[in-house]
């Protein structure tokens, strides 16, 4: 069976979902992890920092 809808909610974000993390400083990464900080505010993080 095929996956047409894979990655369709991508393509609604802007840039598609990629930008630079604020944790790592990684450029061009997707960005789909929500991170909540000390000062609890709400980031978008990559997957490797998910869990920092």
């Amino acid at each position: 069976m095929a996956k047409n809808n894979r990655g369709k909610r991508l393509y609604k974000l802007p840039s598609r979902g990629r930008g630079i993390c604020p944790l790592c400083g990684k450029t061009r990464i997707k960005l789909l992890y929500p991170y909540r900080t000390a000062a609890n505010e709400l980031l978008q993080v990559c997957k490797n920092c998910r869990q920092k």
